[in-house]
């Protein structure tokens, strides 16, 4: 199959046939439908973020069920799913407390540049965020994937594994926003306004939306802003 690997800092990405090995038990190998390009992924190319190279990065993905490890029973062939790259065990203390972002079961959460799923002439290629979404396909983790409505368009689909999900996260989880709050958002590119979004469904009254362009408060409007 064919990823974009990122070899060296300052230098393009290139373009690669690369393997995966079959799924293990709680393993599942998916087609790659969508992936967005998040910052996170430029930090790691202009070398503001350290990472083991070569790598696959790439992780706002959206894709299809191929093929599922003998253990995994919440998955089947032709499920459409969308990544997380906060992959977790449910096992550790860190799960169990509720704070499954803070995962630290290496058998699950590789550290970077140790997960083994990817090789191309043979050689370890790292796989970036546990997913490695610059790629026609990915073998992930049970558990660094969630099903979906198969009507959802993948492409959109595709930014809920981290933009929407950081920003709507920031509202419920951090802020802890409950119904009759008022919220201001400052910034409405992707994040902002899934932030925005997110302070409508936990039922501000008041969503202040904070930007220096038109087009982006009108998108604001659109998502929720009052």
């Amino acid at each position: 199959m064919k990823a974009a690997v990122f070899e060296q800092v300052g230098k393009p990405i290139v373009i690669s046939d690369v393997a995966l090995g079959d799924p293990g038990p709680h393993e599942v190998r998916i087609r790659t439908a969508a992936c967005g390009l998040c910052h996170s992924d430029l930090h790691y190319i202009d070398g503001t973020v350290a990472q083991p190279m070569p790598v696959v990065l790439g992780h706002e993905a959206a894709g299809i069920v191929e093929q599922v490890g003998s253990h995994v029973t919440r998955f089947r062939p032709g499920d459409h799913v969308v990544g997380c790259l906060s992959v977790f065990c449910g096992t550790c203390e860190h799960c169990i407390g509720g704070n499954l972002v803070q995962c630290s079961n290496p058998e699950v959460k590789y550290p970077p540049g140790q997960a083994q799923r990817i090789t191309r002439a043979g050689a370890h290629v790292s796989q970036g965020f546990n997913l490695g979404a610059f790629a026609e396909e990915m073998l992930v983790h049970e558990n660094a994937i969630v099903k979906i409505r198969d009507d959802m368009p993948l492409d959109r689909a595709a930014l809920i594994g981290c933009g929407v999900l950081t920003g709507t996260g920031s509202v419920i989880r951090t802020a802890k926003v409950v119904p009759g709050s008022t919220v201001a958002v400052i910034g409405c590119g992707g994040v902002g306004l899934s932030a925005v979004m997110g302070a409508r469904l936990a039922g501000a009254l008041r969503i202040i939306a904070i930007d220096v362009l038109d087009m982006k408060l009108d998108l604001a409007r659109e998502f929720g802003a009052t």
